[in-house]
């Protein structure tokens, strides 16, 4: 059986890289305990197409 818990998968998509006009996206898929943060997280991460490291923000 599957395990049931409180950890659901998001995906963090970057805030600069809509704003710079270059295209394609910069997305990361991660974990997160939905009854430890209920709220969207927020994270630093790479962007490769950028080359630097920028914040991801939780979509959906």
């Amino acid at each position: 059986m599957a395990k049931k818990g409180n950890r659901v998968q998001v995906i963090l998509e970057c805030t600069e890289h809509k704003t710079s006009g270059q295209p394609g996206t910069s997305r990361y898929i991660t974990t997160k305990n939905k009854k430890n943060t209920p709220e969207r997280i927020e994270l630093k991460k790479y962007n490769p197409i950028l080359r630097k490291m920028t914040v991801h923000k939780e979509i959906k």
